[in-house]
């Protein structure tokens, strides 16, 4: 289960969401679609078009010269005891490929989209001819979708408790925005909420069922709304890997020199553990993303290894005082100086 938490206008978020469909019909994964904001037909009409084998390293040739040409200007401003450092790859040129890329630019073809078998759920179709009685003690729309979910697992063969004749293959369920008041849910706009435990009910029942299935699911929701910090400690413990998107769009780092090449922060908030009360902390802890013209990357956040002589004085405070918002793994700051010490 794969908790994503939403960057405030929902770009790079709903994005990801995408990413995670184009890899499964790719795979010839089967896909469960739900949402109550977006038609799952129009989601996955607006799929990135895939980089296979024999095209993404002619398609990506662009992004690597254009790479390669940026650090060999940057090369003349690096100081001499860095340029002996390895440097780490961040393009996705490199040998060793796992998975597949994708050119956001381009729409995925229909004849690709029809290839795999897929379900949607679209909540005001399924409320439309349904009364709005809670089952389960619980929001009806989420009952409902619920109640989809599990059929499909019983019925398309994805039950690993059962022995099944089929062919076996993998689900893979994406539900956007849940937990917005598109849904029916008040954790977003009250606080506190009248009815604080249907998300969390869901999330338990889905995590159970994800569990006793071959199934993967992928759940946006808007953190940014949701006020009550206890209702997100307990939905961050019933997930197994949560990750939060933080946008530059409308904040001071979207016009800040020390955040020029980069489109927003990623935070892992928690990663999947096994056999253990906590789970493991990744080394990378600065991580950013950037979209460019074809390509959504993830990338270590790399602060510049010197200002330009051009900067001001004071404008070197200022980004003294942003990279401090960054956490420790990014660099050795100069505690109690007003410069970046590097």
């Amino acid at each position: 289960l794969v908790f994503t938490e939403e960057d405030k206008y929902g770009l790079y978020s709903n994005l990801l969401f995408k990413y995670f469909l184009a890899e499964g019909i790719v795979c010839g994964h089967d896909l469960f679609v739900a949402s109550a904001k977006e038609h799952p037909d129009n989601i996955l009409k607006e799929l990135p078009a895939p980089l296979l084998d024999d095209t993404y390293g002619k398609e990506l040739g662009d992004e690597a010269a254009a790479v390669k040409s940026d650090d060999f200007q940057d090369s003349m401003k690096i100081a001499w005891r860095y340029q002996n450092l390895p440097k780490m790859e961040a393009s996705p040129t490199t040998y060793t490929k796992f998975g597949h890329y994708y050119d956001v630019s381009k729409k995925m073809s229909p004849e690709l989209c029809q290839s795999v078998k897929w379900h949607s759920f679209y909540l005001h179709e399924e409320l439309s001819f349904e009364s709005k009685t809670k089952a389960w003690n619980m929001n009806s729309g989420y009952a409902r979708l619920l109640q989809s979910i599990q059929r499909i697992i019983s019925q398309e063969g994805f039950d690993g408790s059962d022995p099944q004749k089929k062919q076996r293959n993998v689900l893979r369920i994406g539900i956007q925005s849940l937990g917005s008041i598109l849904w029916g849910d008040d954790v977003c706009c009250s606080d506190p909420p009248e009815d604080p435990h249907s998300l969390t009910k869901f999330l338990y029942v889905l995590r159970g069922l994800l569990r006793k299935s071959l199934s993967a699911c992928i759940i946006t929701v808007p953190a940014h709304l949701i006020q009550n910090k206890a209702i997100m400690e307990r939905v961050t413990n019933l997930s197994d890997m949560v990750v939060g998107l933080e946008s530059f769009i409308g904040s001071e780092r979207e016009t800040n020199p020390l955040y020029k090449d980069y489109h927003g922060l990623v935070h892992v908030h928690q990663i999947p553990r096994l056999n253990s009360l906590i789970c493991d902390v990744s080394d990378t802890k600065d991580l950013a993303f950037r979209l460019k013209r074809k390509l959504f990357t993830i990338e270590r956040l790399h602060l510049p290894p010197d200002l330009s002589d051009t900067v001001s004085r004071a404008s070197k405070q200022d980004l003294a005082g942003s990279a401090k918002l960054l956490s420790s793994g990014c660099g050795a700051m100069a505690m109690g100086e007003k410069h970046l010490d590097f």
